[in-house]
């Protein structure tokens, strides 16, 4: 059998050098979103069902979500179902086979990243 030479070679794209794109940065956010939502979800469903337990029991599940961590979660949450949402409109819009040049598609990634944040700051203000 023939001997391979061994060829010390940096991976592809390399850490160091490798700048990551918009696009790539949001499609990860998107999935983070996507899996935070389901954490949100069951601390929700953890309180109505603790309201349907007992009194004891519902104080405690309360007590979680009207504290500083639950607003913060459930902020937090409200951030993610507005990006959640608006990158699934943005991926219909790819699958229609538009706006798939790098210009556009990082314009809308930003239009992602921005109303996401615009669409949360005034839902907690009507909130």
């Amino acid at each position: 059998m023939a001997e391979t030479k061994q060829v010390d070679r940096p991976l592809s794209p390399h850490i160091q050098i490798y700048r990551p794109q918009l696009t790539s940065i949001t499609s990860i956010l998107t999935r983070i979103t996507g899996n935070a939502l389901i954490v949100a979800a069951v601390l929700i469903v953890w309180w109505l069902l603790a309201a349907s337990t007992s009194e004891a029991y519902f104080a405690t599940a309360n007590a979680v979500l009207t504290s500083w961590f639950g607003d913060l979660v459930l902020s937090l949450s409200v951030l993610g179902v507005w990006y959640h949402y608006l990158a699934g409109l943005r991926h219909l819009y790819f699958d229609a086979g538009h706006g798939l040049d790098i210009p556009t598609a990082e314009k809308l990634g930003w239009a992602c990243l921005v109303g996401s944040v615009v669409l949360t700051v005034i839902t907690l203000l009507i909130v």
